[in-house]
């Protein structure tokens, strides 16, 4: 009998110790399928469609459980400059531009034709820009077509943070004796 009571006890031992391993497993799927934003979604029908838009859909609650993935900002600078200036090209008014994207700035200098006011061309600039990139970016703009080679050193030719830091530094007070756009320009003096 008493063999028979320690069997059982140590079987009832595993068993718990079982559930509560797996339970915890089973916690942390069942939260991941929770936080998984395509829980909801049927297959779409057109696939192609489905990688033209993103969507998710989450509430506060969902969130706050899941600290450990918390989410960080990261932005492909050289994918955010290109497509930026190929917007801005866009217009006819641009004949070059020439744009980087740094951690805090971005700066855009470019050369227009002379059917496009310098007011107009910059405000259009800055704005594409302002409307591409998170606000806490500071953009800076100048038709000076003479910066662009300067733009593209700080791509190719910086050997030292100290280097870098200090062509920036010049590139954006050079930039900043032209004109900004008519509502950023206290913004960014």
């Amino acid at each position: 009998m008493r063999t028979k009571l320690i069997s059982l006890f140590i079987v009832l031992i595993f068993l718990v110790g079982c559930t509560n391993g797996n339970g915890a497993l089973n916690e942390r799927e069942k939260l991941s399928k929770e936080l998984d934003p395509a829980r909801n979604q049927e297959s779409p029908a057109d696939t192609e469609f489905d990688k033209r838009i993103g969507y998710v859909n989450y509430k506060r609650d969902q969130l706050e459980q899941d600290r450990e993935n918390n989410p960080t900002l990261t932005i492909d600078r050289n994918k955010m400059a290109d497509m930026i200036a190929r917007v801005i090209l866009r217009n006819e008014g641009f004949i070059e531009i020439a744009t980087l994207v740094t951690d805090k700035e971005v700066l855009i200098a470019y050369e227009k034709n002379e059917a496009l006011s310098s007011n107009d061309a910059t405000d259009m600039a800055k704005r594409t820009a302002l409307s591409m990139m998170p606000r806490y970016f500071k953009v800076y703009v100048s038709e000076d077509a003479s910066l662009i080679p300067f733009i593209q050193s700080m791509h190719h030719d910086m050997t030292s943070e100290r280097d870098y830091q200090h062509t920036l530094k010049r590139i954006i007070n050079e930039m900043k004796q032209s004109p900004q756009g008519y509502e950023q320009d206290a913004k960014n003096k």
